[in-house]
């Protein structure tokens, strides 16, 4: 009995047909559908907490659905260009972070307050239309994996750390001289690497579009290459007396 033989390209339809069907495989078992937060200055970093007041209709309506589902939320950030069509739905990056809801408290008029941690970053596939009840955005994610090779890149990792303390110290300096000895590498030195790099990118008042930048890149070390540039630039504009955008430490 003869093995049966086919032409190449039909084995090459085969084996494209193949790979198409692993990949929305893969996607289908890492994405889910989960509510959006768009918000035009705040950028939500894995493993770091951020406290929100929730005001708008539409949102506080998310919010009750989230409490009583999963208590994931996609916090997005709005283009920067778009920030005026905020009570629309204005364009948004595609990356983002999901929140888990930690705590809540509800207020007599709807509003809540809610503290999110920083779970895992997404990036959207597609959004849900809406249906005739709900207010809020809802998509479809790809959740994203940090990369991180702890044994290539841990100790690299602690030195760009230093290097960001360090900068961030010199750079207090110039803008709240009264404020740089309060920052004291001791004081950090009971955060995970990975937990610091995301405080710190989250914690800094630079430009919405540069903290998505840095949310964007693919793991810590990455994300704290990007940031030790970042605060490298802002010295080197303070000491050749070049003014930021703003004349401020962004």
């Amino acid at each position: 009995m003869r093995r049966a033989s086919f032409p190449l390209h039909a084995r090459r339809v085969k084996q494209t047909r193949s790979s198409r069907y692993l990949r929305r495989v893969k996607t289908a078992i890492s994405s889910e559908q989960i509510p959006l937060f768009p918000l035009s200055n705040v950028v939500l970093f894995p493993h770091v907490h951020c406290p929100l007041h929730i005001f708008e209709p539409r949102y506080q309506q998310m919010t009750a659905a989230a409490l009583s589902g999963a208590r994931r939320i996609g916090m997005v950030t709005v283009r920067p260009e778009h920030q005026p069509e905020m009570g629309g739905d204005p364009p948004l990056f595609t990356i983002g972070c999901v929140g888990t809801i930690q705590q809540a408290r509800r207020r007599e008029d709807g509003r809540h307050d809610i503290v999110l941690f920083g779970a895992e970053r997404f990036r959207i596939v597609e959004e849900i239309p809406r249906d005739s009840e709900r207010l809020y955005r809802v998509a479809r994610v790809e959740l994203l994996t940090e990369r991180f090779d702890e044994p290539r890149e841990g100790i690299p990792l602690q030195g760009m750390r230093a290097d960001a303390i360090d900068l961030l110290t010199q750079l207090l300096r110039f803008v709240a001289p009264d404020s740089a000895h309060e920052i004291d590498p001791r004081s950090f030195s009971g955060v995970d690497d990975t937990a610091f790099v995301s405080a710190l990118c989250q914690m800094l008042d630079l430009p919405p579009a540069e903290k998505q930048g840095l949310l964007e890149a693919e793991g810590p070390m990455a994300r704290c290459e990007r940031l030790v540039a970042i605060l490298q630039f802002r010295l080197a504009e303070l000491l050749g007396g070049m003014p930021g955008p703003s004349g401020a430490l962004h």
